[in-house]
């Protein structure tokens, strides 16, 4: 009787209950997108025409031109690649998936494929404000998203029992201590935007090499 009540059961389970179930589809479906967004960047360096270069005097000229296009190019790489590593660092402690939690991914991966837009924004306006707090709203979601789905995952349990605690008390020390230092970055911009692209460059970086200094470290 146990065993004809379990099979009904389980036969009659609605398609939500068994949608987005495999985090490695997750998985590989957030790498493809990172590479296209890391790869689309680079479409902002467009090498100087040749009229352009004879016009302006020389090639050195045309390539200063191309020095804001160049930083916001580094900078949004560093961008992407610390959020594949935030994502992919979450994805592997996860036991199960469910098919809200692959949503949660889904959102966060619709921003990320904002970030070459948002990146060839401020490349053009690096001295706007407001260009700048759009890059800087793209990066705030992207952190938001990667917590909502660390928050969601504890609450129904699809982390580890034994290191619950330990994950989401790390991901919410990351994501409230970077995104505390992605405001103030912007916040400077009342003084300058370059001042704040220079910090979040500065910020990013941190986070890329996490070097051994006791403080840092723990950022």
């Amino acid at each position: 009787m146990d065993q004809r009540t379990s099979r009904v059961d389980e036969h009659s389970r609605y398609y939500n209950q068994i949608a987005g179930s495999n985090p490695e589809r997750l998985g590989a479906l957030s790498d493809g997108i990172f590479a296209v967004s890391m790869t689309l960047l680079v479409l902002a360096l467009a090498v100087p025409a040749a009229a352009d270069v004879k016009e302006a005097g020389g090639l050195s000229p045309a390539l200063v031109h191309l020095v804001p296009n160049l930083v916001t190019y580094f900078m949004s790489f560093l961008t992407l690649g610390i959020f594949w590593v935030g994502q992919q660092t979450q994805l592997s402690q996860l036991e199960r998936s469910d098919r809200d939690y692959t949503w949660i991914m889904l959102a966060f991966l619709l921003f990320v494929t904002l970030v070459p837009f948002s990146t060839g924004l401020l490349a053009a306006y690096y001295q706007s404000r407001l260009a700048l707090v759009e890059y800087w709203l793209n990066i705030l979601v992207l952190g938001l998203f990667i917590l909502a789905g660390a928050e969601y995952a504890a609450r129904r349990g699809l982390f580890p029992e034994a290191n619950l605690r330990t994950i989401i008390n790390a991901v919410r020390r990351r994501v409230f201590i970077a995104q505390g230092l992605y405001l103030l970055a912007t916040v400077l911009c009342v003084v300058d935007t370059r001042l704040s692209i220079g910090l979040i460059v500065a910020i990013q970086l941190n986070y890329a090499i996490a070097p051994r200094i006791l403080f840092l470290h723990r950022l």
